[in-house]
């Protein structure tokens, strides 16, 4: 299954406080409760003023609608091609 980045650009997002954070993923989970399981939410990074994302999706397009049923910007979505870690360099 595809794994995809998804960079939101939130102004603040890093100063956010904990229960508008827990808010936020409360109603992402709950859209992903709608959407079934071919969607899964990894983890996210939140920074000063965007929030990274990784989920586990089998498109872009239920990415995005992930998106737009929660109100929450997708202004990037990147398929991930592939990962490399500090042991890449021992291969």
């Amino acid at each position: 299954m595809p794994k995809f980045i998804i960079e939101r650009e939130i102004p603040g997002a890093g100063s956010l406080s904990p229960e508008t954070l827990q808010g936020i993923s409360a109603k992402s989970c709950s859209v992903l409760n709608e959407l079934g399981p071919k969607i899964q939410w990894v983890q996210s990074y939140v920074t000063g003023d965007k929030v990274y994302c990784v989920y586990i999706a089998p498109s872009a397009e239920l990415v995005r609608e992930h998106a737009l049923r929660g109100g929450f910007p997708a202004n990037r979505i990147s398929e991930v091609t592939g990962i490399i870690d500090p042991t890449t360099a021992e291969a």
